[in-house]
């Protein structure tokens, strides 16, 4: 009310609170609003006073916090995005985004007279202002990502006033509260510089320890600066002001500045000793160039026909990837100036910090990982590739950042074909799985490069010499050695399974173990096996019937027609055992011998299959008299019976046996 007075009632008129805002009738209430947002614990009202002051209330009529003061005659507050920002206008002539504790972030837009009214399109970025001479005004709020990354380290803007270090490994979060508009955002090692309005904070790392999350104020620079990039070194901050660059110390003195022959469009730290660190840059002209913060001149590596969006430079500092303005990525030997190679549909890059020739990056929908020259390993992932360390790759999509974990195999295999053992490991040492190494490891030793096969060893913990060096006699030739050597370093087992892979049973029988019927049955099988690959298939049946793998030996006797055999196995054969006793007895009847086939259906108990059996042989009188006996089986007995009859023109007996009869 006019009187400075807020009454909330309740919908029957009653007052249930009152609120009596300091200078009473001094500090009419011109708007009020209740925050929308469910997120929040209480319901929050907003008021604006000619008392040019916004202040907060709970819906007991206790305030939050202290009064804001705005310098102008407040004609209407609203919020706007689900709460998270308040819009404010009035006698100033323009409409304000404050935070929804009232900080003022910015101008939305600049009027011709008083604003009185500022609403914000429901679950949108838009707004329309109406004016005291009548206009109204749209606008679109748009909020850009203010953010910055050092290896695993991500510092990005939340709430427009908080700063949040995400570590991307751990995922250990932290906020620092500026309680101002943060405008710009670096991070390097151990130091955060955020820009606000009217000065730049400088925080470093409490300790050294890589997974230490707390922060601390080491320089203020109370001084307000326009830019349109922030860089922070060890010792320095790196202002970027369209083509020129200018280097402050922590107190703020400028000590060296660049001018630069068109827009800068990209700068990197790429590292260094504290107070010489390197500066990337990308021009608009397609110029990259390289500064380092105590040297007055700028290095020129290389020119291209295309502006530069985005850069990286590999970890030995030889090679330079480039995005350009038309979304290719381009790869340069930074000393020859040589393009090696280029790729299309790329939005940013980032080379591998562990390894030089692996880079990574994304476009059109897809993340791709490039080796060397080999083709692109391609996989579906939005968004923007920031970093890339050892296995994780850093992936921006909208105003978050995930780590993506990339099995290094496809590269691995590509190194692997070309017989590139050493590459193959290094790609290995980023994250394969158990069963890359083992294949690297075996792929080495049969390459005979024994120093990446002996370090793949090491690497999975296996420290035997003898073991090793077993291994390297086995892919040389020199078997009996190397099964001398297995047995030294106790692993007979390997040298069983290298003599029986070799098919050298009579030297495998020298390492058994006391009596073990596993490792027994393994060598008789695979000596069976081996038997019938070289066309010897009686002796691989005996080897088999050894061995107690009875299926294969009925197989190899069923396809040679082995009746003889055949029976000789069922008869010797446990009743227990119907597999092998049911593989015996199809062969025997597919081999004309329905009699033997009888006798081992009969030995299974199986009198379903034997009067099957005897049906399809035509023998009646066996059927029969096993249907007298089992009588449940008399439907299966007599209707095959009565159809044969018919088919033999034997009507009148035919119909008696479909009545279960004979004729």
């Amino acid at each position: 009310m006019f009187n400075g007075i807020i009454s909330i009632r309740n919908k029957n008129g009653e007052e249930k609170v009152k609120i009596e805002r300091p200078g009473g009738s001094l500090s009419p209430i011109w708007s009020i609003c209740w925050n929308p947002s469910r997120e929040e614990r209480n319901d929050i009202l907003a008021v604006a006073d000619w008392g040019q002051k916004v202040s907060f209330y709970q819906l007991s009529g206790k305030q939050i916090g202290k009064d804001r003061a705005l310098n102008f005659d407040p004609c209407c507050i609203s919020y706007f995005t689900k709460g998270e920002y308040i819009l404010l206008g009035g006698s100033d002539k323009q409409v304000s985004l404050f935070t929804k504790d009232g900080v003022r972030l910015g101008t939305v837009g600049e009027q011709n007279s008083w604003v009185w009214t500022c609403q914000a399109k429901p679950d949108s970025n838009y707004v329309v202002v109406g004016c005291q001479d009548g206009t109204i005004s749209f606008y679109q709020l748009i909020f850009s990502t203010v953010h910055g990354l050092y290896k695993d380290r991500y510092a990005y803007r939340d709430s427009m006033t908080d700063v949040i270090v995400q570590h991307l490994i751990t995922e250990q979060k932290v906020r620092i509260k500026c309680k101002e508009l943060v405008k710009k955002i670096a991070i390097y090692r151990n130091r955060l510089a955020i820009q606000l309005p009217e000065k730049i904070l400088i925080y470093e790392l409490y300790s050294e320890d890589l997974s230490d999350m707390h922060y601390r104020v080491k320089e203020k620079i109370i001084k307000k600066f326009e830019c349109n990039l922030l860089v922070v070194c060890a010792n320095h901050i790196i202002l970027c002001q369209e083509k020129r660059l200018q280097c402050l110390s922590f107190s703020g003195v400028k000590e060296r500045e660049w001018q630069m022959e068109s827009l800068i469009r990209y700068i990197k730290v790429i590292g260094g000793p504290p107070g010489r660190e390197g500066l990337l840059v990308g021009l608009k002209n397609g110029q990259i160039l390289k500064i380092f913060v105590d040297n007055l001149f700028a290095i020129v590596l290389l020119k291209q026909a295309t502006a530069v969006r985005c850069l990286d430079m590999s970890a030995s500092r030889k090679k330079l990837a480039v995005v350009d303005e038309n979304d290719t990525c381009l790869v340069y030997d930074i000393d020859t100036k040589e393009l090696l190679f280029q790729e299309p549909n790329a939005n940013s890059v980032a080379w591998n910090t562990q390894c030089e020739d692996m880079l990574c990056f994304s476009g059109g929908g897809y993340l791709n990982i490039k080796a060397s020259t080999f083709p692109v390993h391609r996989q579906k992932l939005q968004g923007f590739v920031v970093g890339y360390n050892g296995s994780k790759i850093f992936c921006l999509h909208v105003f978050s950042i995930s780590a993506v974990e990339v099995p290094q195999s496809a590269p691995m295999y590509q190194y692997l074909d070309r017989k590139l053992f050493k590459e193959a490991y290094q790609i290995a040492c980023l994250g394969v799985t158990d069963t890359d190494w083992r294949e690297l490891a075996m792929e080495a030793l049969e390459g005979l490069d024994f120093e990446t096969a002996k370090k793949e060893r090491k690497k999975r913990g296996e420290t035997n010499n003898d073991l090793f060096l077993a291994d390297v006699f086995s892919y040389q030739g020199k078997f009996h050695e190397a099964a001398k050597l297995y047995k030294r370093s106790g692993h007979e087992n390997l040298a069983l399974e290298m003599y029986t892979d070799l098919c050298m049973f009579e030297y495998a029988k020298d390492f058994l173990g006391s009596g073990d019927p596993k490792e027994t049955k393994m060598l008789i099988t695979k000596q069976a096996d081996w038997a019938r690959n070289i066309k010897e298939p009686k002796a691989a049946v005996e080897m088999y019937i050894s061995a107690g793998e009875h299926v294969k030996a009925i197989e190899i006797c069923g396809d040679h027609g082995w009746v003889d055999m055949l029976i000789d196995i069922a008869r010797k054969l446990d009743k227990a055992e119907r597999e092998p006793l049911l593989l015996c007895a199809t062969y025997l009847k597919k081999l004309d011998s329905p009699g033997y086939a009888a006798e081992t259906y009969l030995k299974m108990g199986d009198l379903k299959s034997l009067v099957q059996l005897h049906v399809e042989t035509q023998r009646w009188d066996e059927a029969f008299a096993l249907g007298e006996k089992h009588p449940e089986f008399k439907d299966d007995i007599y209707m095959p019976y009565a159809q044969w009859l018919a088919e033999n023109d034997r009507f009148e007996e035919a119909q008696k046996a479909v009545q279960g009869r004979r004729g």
